[in-house]
Order: C-alpha cells, then structure tokens, then sequence
C-alpha cells in the first residue's frame, strides 16, 4: 500500500470523523495540544499587551490602542496559526515520504527490511529470538508501519485533518490570549487602561501556565515564574521603548 493510499480518506472514514463538538472535545482531551496552545494563548497575551503598553508609553490615543491592538491580534492570530499548519504539514509530507521509500525497499529487500525491525527491538532489550517473533508478527500485519516505527519512530502518519486542527487550533488559541487585553482597550478608559491590562495579564498567564504545567507534568512554581518574567518583562520593555522612543 502506497502512502497516496493510507492518506486517502474513504467514504466511511467520513461518515465517521466526529463533528465540530466531538472535534473541540477530542482536542481539549489530548494532553499535547493543549499543552502547546496554552504557550500559543500566553504568546497572544504577552505580545498583545506588550505592543499596547509600547503604544502607552508613547502617549498614544485611545482610537490608536485600538487599533494597535486590533491589527496585532489579527496579524499574530494568522501568522502563528499559518506557521503551525505549514510545519505539520511538512511534516506529514516527510513521513508519506519515509512511507514511500519503506515500501519500496521492502519490496526490493524484504529480509533486510526485516533484520532491521529485529535490530530495532533487540536494541530495546528483547532477546534475538523473541524479537525476531515480534518482528514476524508486525511485519506479517503491515511491514510498513513495523518499519516506519523501527527505522524513523514513526506510530501513525498524520492525517490532512491533523494538519489543518494544528493551524486552526493555535490561531483560535493566539486570538483568545490576544483577545483579553485587546477587549480591555476597548471597554476601558484610556487612564486605567494599562493598570488593569498588567492585572489582567498576571491573571490570564497564571491561568494558563497552570494548564501548561497540569498538562506537560511540569512544576507550576517553574512554569508560572517564567510566564511572568517573560510576560512582565515584555511588557517593561515595550513600555520604556515607547516613552524613549517618541
């Protein structure tokens, strides 16, 4: 089986992909997307507030926050969700590539292509014999897939639906993040306006640094230290270039 065919999509595996809420629950669930889109909402938050306390310490209008705030959320939201599709789909191009050339060389070489499924598990601590049984058994069910994962650590070739729910999900995740100090601008007075966007900002990162670090087993003391000095220090930053500047 060529990988055009494994990537194909038939008939019933349309009729079965889930629905736009089994799809955001399926995503929510899995521990390393959700992972990534807290550090792409905290990359929303922290590069939002810190163009718009930028703009504030150059003494910028209300109207021109606004717009400020506005454009970068729309510009950040695109950009990191078209960088995300771009590199999954890259990415299932090079294992429909490694797909393709394990095919062929099995096809060439089967017994070599099966000494190296044996290699890979007596590296992993099965005897010779016992590997050489694994080896049989995967390699009579699909030797592709037994050599994809022996030869390149490849379990599953991504799916168009995964590259596209890579793109889709940090770009909904950027614009979230970006989207709280970018509401405060716009319902709050100009004069309380970077107060309460450095409150709202700490509270947004503890929030998500708190997912991050539930989800990717880290230490929330750790992970939340360094959302703030990053987040914290940003904004500093943005806001002293803003006052020297103009």
């Amino acid at each position: 089986m060529t990988a055009h065919e494994r990537s194909g999509a038939t008939v019933a595996d349309a009729a079965a992909r889930p629905g736009p809420l089994g799809w955001l629950r399926g995503a929510v669930a899995d521990r390393e997307s959700l992972r990534a889109w807290t550090q792409v909402a905290n990359d929303g938050i922290i590069a939002t507030a810190g163009i718009l306390q930028g703009f504030s310490g150059a003494g910028a209008s209300d109207r021109t926050l606004i717009t400020a705030a506005t454009t970068a959320t729309i510009v950040g939201m695109l950009s990191v969700g078209g960088a995300e599709w771009a590199e999954a789909a890259a990415e299932r191009d090079g294992q429909l590539m490694a797909a393709d050339e394990e095919a062929a060389e099995i096809a060439r070489q089967p017994d070599v292509g099966h000494a190296e499924v044996v290699a890979y598990y007596v590296a992993k601590g099965l005897t010779p014999q016992l590997a050489g049984e694994v080896a049989d058994q995967l390699m009579a069910r699909d030797a592709v897939d037994a050599s994809l994962e022996s030869e390149h650590g490849i379990l599953d070739i991504m799916t168009r639906g995964q590259t596209v729910r890579a793109g889709i999900g940090s770009a909904i995740a950027y614009l979230l993040g970006a989207a709280i100090p970018l509401i405060i601008t716009v319902v709050v007075p100009v004069a309380a306006e970077s107060s309460l966007i450095l409150a709202a900002v700490c509270v947004s990162l503890i929030v998500t640094s708190s997912i991050g670090a539930r989800t990717g087993h880290m230490k929330l003391p750790r992970a939340l230290a360094r959302a703030l000095i990053v987040g914290l220090g940003t904004m500093a930053v943005s806001y002293l270039a803003g006052s020297l500047i103009f």
